[in-house]
């Protein structure tokens, strides 16, 4: 089991500890509906250093990202990210991603903590470009500040104007005393904030400083357990969830990154094809009508008890007090305001499925 450079901190906070993707990770300190509602309220603090980072340089950086992934990463310039996804071949999806790009020649990729051997295999599997490629994943730290009050809260960690930094936009500057800090306006919660990248030996100064910096502001450290209640309400997909080797990005409602207008890139024949034809199933939001708690892998039926689905994400929302959650649908059964039924301890509990976000004051 790996240790994040932050463990001891952790610990001392009173956090619970639990394995993750081959890293012991804070699941929660005082709760998750507490640490929930100081994201959504104020600003929290999140570690999130089990996610890979890998480098991505050279004339030919680029043409082997477009290669690899499903957005079109020739419209990113400097200081500019973008989310996408890497299909498998297969008409399924090896992991989704943020880009991030330095210069013409230089790109930071984000990816998963549970596929990062996976991930760095298969882009190297595709490296004919000989693109430059440096697994950054055991040496970097990465802090997510998110909520309403991040900006004002941090501002005074650095001489960068944080409200300036627009929404998956990034910055590499001071902050908390350490020069050449990625600074990123990106995070899965839908509240706002920053993702903070540093090296492992620059955490515990900058997570002082930001816990200090955020106290006036309620500030609290919050674990993996409400990362995923926040993420959910805002309805981001949870890659081993919602997407899979066996979901296409057009069933999962990601066709606003597979761009198959562009150049050759992997599975683009199949996507465009796929696309032509329609898919069969597709990825919808539903919220409970009847008390109870969806929860990944439950049944879904239409209502008259066939079977047309399976539910990928699911929990009670601390936000709306009800039951929400996301699954894979038949297409005549995934139109707004269908009525579903949920199999839950053997009893068919109704739903409907919603437009997404679940949670509708989002900042972002």
């Amino acid at each position: 089991m790996k240790e994040i450079a932050l463990n001891d901190k952790h610990i001392a906070l009173g956090a619970k500890m639990v394995p993750f993707a081959g890293y012991n990770m804070p699941v929660q300190y005082e709760g998750v509906t507490v640490e929930h509602e100081t994201v959504r309220n104020s600003v929290g603090v999140f570690d999130v250093s089990h996610m890979g980072e890998f480098l991505i340089s050279g004339p030919n950086a680029l043409a082997l990202i477009q290669k690899v992934t499903s957005n079109d990463a020739s419209t990113l310039t400097d200081g500019r990210a973008q989310y996408s996804c890497m299909p498998n071949g297969k008409g399924g999806v090896i992991d989704d991603l943020i880009i991030y790009r330095f210069s013409q020649e230089k790109y930071l990729l984000v990816v998963n903590a549970s596929n990062i051997q996976k991930d760095w295999h298969w882009i190297s599997s595709h490296n004919s470009f000989e693109a430059d490629m440096r697994d950054l994943s055991e040496d970097y730290s990465l802090l997510a500040i998110q909520g309403p009050k991040a900006v004002e809260a941090m501002q005074s960690l650095t001489s960068e104007n944080l409200s300036e930094i627009k929404y998956y936009h990034f910055a590499v500057a001071d902050f908390a005393g350490i020069e050449n800090v990625i600074i990123s306006a990106t995070g899965y919660t839908g509240s706002g904030g920053f993702e903070i990248y540093c090296k492992n030996s620059e955490v515990v100064q900058i997570f002082d400083k930001v816990l200090a910096a955020g106290a006036d502001f309620g500030i609290k450290p919050v674990g993996l357990a409400a990362r995923d209640t926040l993420r959910l309400e805002m309805g981001f997909c949870l890659y081993g969830n919602d997407i899979s080797d066996t979901t296409s990005p057009l069933e999962a409602g990601l066709g606003w990154i597979t761009k198959l207008a562009k150049e050759d890139f992997i599975d683009k024949e199949f996507l465009t094809k796929q696309k032509e034809e329609g898919v069969t199933r597709k990825l919808v939001a539903f919220e409970m009508i009847d008390r109870g708690i969806p929860r990944h892998d439950h049944i879904i039926k239409d209502v008259e008890g066939n079977e047309i689905g399976q539910v990928t994400s699911g929990t009670m929302s601390p936000s709306m007090k009800i039951g929400i959650g996301l699954g894979y649908v038949t297409i005549d059964n995934s139109k707004i305001d269908t009525e579903l039924m949920i199999e839950i301890r053997n009893k068919l509990i109704k739903a409907r499925v919603v437009k997404l976000p679940f949670y509708k004051k989002s900042l972002n």
